[in-house]
C-alpha cells in the first residue's frame, strides 16, 4: 500500500498538514511536490485562516533529507528551499507542531514557519547537525536560525551539530511553547483558533511587513506599513472593528 506523503485535514478555519513518510517523515521530491500542492490549496482557500504543520507519529516531526534519494540531491535541495520560502511567505500564520525530532532539513522546515510548538519528550530534539556528515544546512538554516536565536548561538549550534530539547529551545527563543506530548496538537489548535478570530487581512499585512523589514531593511518595512494600512483602512473589517468597539461587542471579521 502506497501512503500519501502529505495529509490534509480541515477543522473549521484551521488546516492541518501532516508529513506522512514514517518512521522519520524524511522528505524527497514526491513529498515536496505534494506539500507544495497542499500549501497552495489552503493558501487559496478563503475559509482557511491558519495552518498547522506536523509529522505523523510520535518519533519524528521530520528528519529532513531522505538519504535514499541521494542521486536527486540538487533537485531536492532546490525544491526544499522553494517550499521553505512558501511557508515563510504564507499570508496565513503557519504553526509547526513539533511532535518528535526536527533535525537537519526538518529543523529548517520548522524554522520557516511563523510559530513553533514542541513536545517535551526525549525524542523531541531540534538542531542542524549536517556538519556531522561533512556537509552543511542548505534549506535555509544558515539564514533563518540566526534571525531567531542570534548569530553567535546559531553558529554554535551549527558548527557543533548541537541537538537541543524543547526546554532548551524555548530558553533561546527557537520555539514559542513547550507542550506535553499528548497536549501538543490540542494547544496548537487552541492557538490556531485564537489566531483565526483575528482580522485576516490585518494578520496577513503584519506577516508581510515584518518579512519586508527583515529582508529589505527598516526603511522598506516602514514604507510597507504605510502602504498596507491604507488598504486596511478601506476594508470592511476595519469598519466592523470600529463599529464593534463603539457598540462594546466582539467584532466578526470576514476578511473583506
Amino acid at each position: 500500500m502506497i501512503l500519501e506523503p502529505i495529509l490534509l485535514n480541515r477543522e473549521g478555519s484551521v488546516a492541518q498538514i501532516t508529513l506522512n513518510h514514517p518512521p522519520t517523515n524524511s522528505m524527497n521530491l514526491a513529498s515536496f511536490s505534494a506539500l507544495n500542492e497542499k500549501l497552495t490549496e489552503v493558501e487559496n482557500d478563503p475559509s482557511i485562516r491558519v495552518i498547522i504543520l506536523t509529522g505523523q507519529g510520535q518519533k519524528g516531526f521530520c528528519a529532513g533529507f531522505d538519504l535514499t534519494a541521494g542521486s536527486n540531491a540538487p533537485q531536492i535541495n532546490q525544491k526544499a528551499q522553494e517550499i521553505c520560502n512558501q511557508l515563510e511567505n504564507s499570508s496565513k500564520p503557519v504553526i509547526a507542531a513539533i511532535n518528535g525530532y526536527a533535525l537537519g532539513g526538518g529543523c529548517e522546515i520548522a524554522i520557516s514557519c511563523h510559530f513553533r510548538f514542541m513536545a517535551s519528550q526525549p525524542k523531541a530534539v531540534i538542531g542542524l547537525p549536517e556538519l556531522d556528515l561533512g556537509v552543511m544546512p542548505v534549506w535555509g538554516g544558515t539564514q533563518r536560525l540566526p534571525q531567531l536565536v542570534g548569530k553567535s548561538k546559531a553558529l554554535e549550534m551549527m558548527l557543533l551539530s548541537q541537538r537541543i530539547n524543547a526546554r532548551q529551545a524555548l530558553e533561546i527563543g527557537l520555539i514559542n511553547r513547550v507542550c506535553e506530548p499528548d497536549e501538543l496538537l490540542t494547544q496548537a489548535y487552541q492557538f490556531a483558533n485564537a489566531l483565526a478570530k483575528r482580522p485576516p487581512l490585518a494578520v496577513s499585512a503584519v506577516l508581510k511587513t515584518v518579512r519586508v523589514g527583515i529582508e529589505q531593511g527598516l526603511h522598506a518595512g516602514l514604507q510597507a506599513e504605510l502602504d498596507e494600512v491604507v488598504q486596511l483602512g478601506a476594508s470592511q473589517d476595519a469598519l466592523e472593528g470600529i463599529q464593534a468597539f463603539f457598540e462594546k461587542r466582539a467584532p466578526e471579521f470576514t476578511g473583506k
